[in-house]
């Protein structure tokens, strides 16, 4: 089982139109956006965006891919510091799904784990919470809030073996083990690819069975992804 795929256009093969991708990435950080700025040059159109920010850079990652209008709604945590999302809102171009941190961690995580919902005191009282169940527990209200998976996790590892199983390096590691587990296609932007058996099976956070593919991007966790080799390393 070899599950690398040799080239850009393999890793991003079966997105359409109207698909849910699940984007991984804390800010600048562990964003596979070698993956995202070939999804924006790709033309698909109609996405559904999961992630935690709206991107920064308007050149690079999901600055880009919003800025190509590939993107009708995305759901996040920070829409703060795009320019490119500010554009796009303000002609009423793109929807905003905007929910608590810890809420859409915990929303994709459950969708990994197979938890269809779950009950949260963040947001109770609020106008988040309007339209939705609330119990209250133990004292306090809670709010129901819904498992999130996507129909394509992109998501970036700093080391991988043929079989998937992915290792992260720093605050890499943030968004992107849950979201390997929530997308029913999984897609990893690793910096490189070792022979099987070499990972010490304690350093292994994502098991292959969540990945799909694998594509090495030499380079590593952005802003490196984002240099002239590691888009050399892409092709």
């Amino acid at each position: 089982m070899d599950k690398q795929v040799p080239d850009m256009a393999a890793a991003l093969a079966d997105i359409g139109d109207g698909a849910s991708v699940l984007v991984g990435g804390f800010g600048a950080v562990g964003q596979p956006n070698a993956l995202i700025d070939a999804l924006a040059l790709s033309g698909v159109r109609n996405l559904t965006v999961i992630a935690n920010n709206a991107g920064f850079e308007p050149q690079t990652g999901l600055g880009k891919l919003i800025g190509s209008g590939a993107v009708s709604k995305l759901i996040c945590s920070f829409p703060r510091g795009s320019t490119a999302f500010d554009a796009r809102y303000e002609k009423g171009e793109i929807e905003l799904e905007v929910m608590p941190q810890g809420t859409l961690a915990e929303r994709i995580r459950a969708a990994g784990a197979g938890i269809g919902a779950f009950y949260t005191p963040t947001g109770a009282g609020t106008r988040l919470a309007e339209g939705k169940e609330t119990r209250n527990i133990g004292g306090r209200d809670h709010v129901l809030e819904y498992a999130l998976g996507a129909d394509v996790a992109l998501i970036q590892a700093y080391t991988a073996d043929r079989w998937g199983n992915l290792t992260y390096k720093g605050s890499g590691r943030n968004f992107n083990p849950i979201m390997a587990m929530a997308g029913r296609l999984t897609i990893a932007q690793v910096g490189s690819v070792v022979p099987l058996g070499e990972l010490d099976p304690d350093i292994i956070v994502t098991p292959g069975i969540f990945v799909n593919r694998v594509l090495t991007v030499a380079g590593g966790d952005p802003p490196l992804a984002a240099t002239s080799a590691s888009k050399e390393g892409a092709r």
